[in-house]
């Protein structure tokens, strides 16, 4: 029995409930395709500085984790916001996740599909003025990941609403990038709720306005385009959007608070997903998918639904702060041995938080070793004061 806190500020005797889910491969070939972007495992005792430094990265956790998601049947998105890149993790520290978990997947017996997130962050904003330099920074970064054996997530970069770029400047930078690109890359918009100064992505900020915009850079270069991955929270224009793309291009879900929905279709499209969710919920969404393609929508809704509030909670506003969330779980489940991050970023989310956190994962049956979970909880709790 713990003590939790609540969000009214009162203190509350909690018993864990749950039926924890037993990780497993699935039985059936998926007929959705799901990433599951991962964070990074902090090394504590290395750390030095972590504002002023490259972050210091158990390498063996980092690389653990993402072999759980394959044993699964999940993909990955690699060094995407959720390893915190641009807040707390540089493109150096990221390189060497691409090429060490690109190594990794090379040799799973899942042989599953990894895609890596290509910015422009290893070049300060100051010096992004201009299409050229931007284009040049990505190509920077997109070689490596193709070196590596990765498959290319153009990530938004911040320098276009720097420099106030419109529609134009998007479309010269993706238009050159697309055809330089090996293989089909996936296209991504992140909202301002993950990202305020990603604010006017695709040179507006009237979100219709910048629909028009990535889907003319998309319908100039279908067969470069593998998909793109939509993070707006937004299940209404989600749905209108995945309907203008053109044949063959996918709309990869990265909305955290409607996934279930839109993952199932309206009967007539339907979403992928690339989910910072599921890295948190992955025996849940695994199991959830696989149900789906077996045509048990009873039991796809009923593995999705209690993870639908916990991963509500992660998200909620400010948004961005959800990484916490993520590693917070990896530390209750024996994921990682503490509950640091880079840049300290754990201290971003309050108590109240982490307890709710505790509460719906247990109900969504996500506390994997119950025993271990509780006992970590209980020390959490006793740092804030509440034994």
């Amino acid at each position: 029995m713990l003590t939790l806190p609540t969000k009214d500020n009162r203190l509350e005797a909690y018993a864990l409930t749950g039926t924890p889910l037993e990780p497993r491969a699935p039985r059936v070939p998926l007929t959705r395709t799901a990433f599951a972007a991962a964070h990074v495992v902090s090394d504590p005792i290395a750390e030095r500085n972590p504002w002023d430094t490259r972050p210091a990265v158990d390498w063996d956790a980092t690389l653990a984790f993402r072999q759980g998601l394959w044993d699964q049947g999940l993909g990955l998105a690699e060094a995407m916001d959720t390893a915190q890149r641009g807040m707390g993790v540089d493109w150096l520290t990221a390189r060497e996740l691409i090429e060490r978990t690109m190594a990794a997947a090379k040799t799973h017996p899942m042989k599953p599909r990894v895609a890596c997130g290509a910015g422009t962050d290893h070049v300060a904003l100051d010096a992004l003025r201009d299409a050229d330099a931007i284009i040049a920074a990505y190509e920077t970064q997109m070689a490596a990941i193709e070196a590596a054996g990765g498959q290319l997530i153009l990530m938004a970069s911040r320098a276009f609403p720097a420099i106030g770029a419109g529609a134009e400047t998007y479309a010269r930078v993706y238009g050159r990038l697309l055809d330089q690109a090996a293989e089909p890359v996936i296209l991504h918009w992140l909202g301002d709720m993950f990202d305020p100064a990603l604010t006017g992505y695709w040179g507006s900020t009237d979100v219709a306005e910048a629909s028009d915009a990535v889907l003319r850079i998309i319908e100039a270069n279908p067969a470069k385009v593998d998909g793109i991955k939509i993070s707006l929270l937004d299940q209404a224009h989600e749905e209108a959007f995945r309907a203008r793309l053109p044949d063959g291009v996918r709309l990869y879900t990265g909305d955290d608070f409607n996934y279930a929905d839109l993952i199932a279709g309206d009967g007539t499209h339907y979403s992928h997903a690339l989910l910072g969710i599921f890295a948190a919920i992955a025996p849940a969404a695994a199991q959830a998918l696989e149900a789906l393609a077996m045509g048990d929508m009873d039991t796809y809704h009923r593995l999705f639904a209690p993870t639908v509030p916990l991963s509500r909670e992660i998200f909620r506003a400010p948004t961005r702060f959800y990484k916490a969330g993520i590693a917070f779980l990896s530390w209750l489940n024996g994921t990682q041995s503490h509950f640091i991050m880079p840049a300290g970023f754990q201290s971003s989310r309050d108590i109240v938080h982490y307890a709710e956190v505790f509460r719906l994962a247990d109900r969504a049956g996500l506390l994997s070793k119950p025993e271990l979970a509780e006992e970590r909880m209980r020390i959490l709790l006793a740092l804030h004061g509440i034994e």
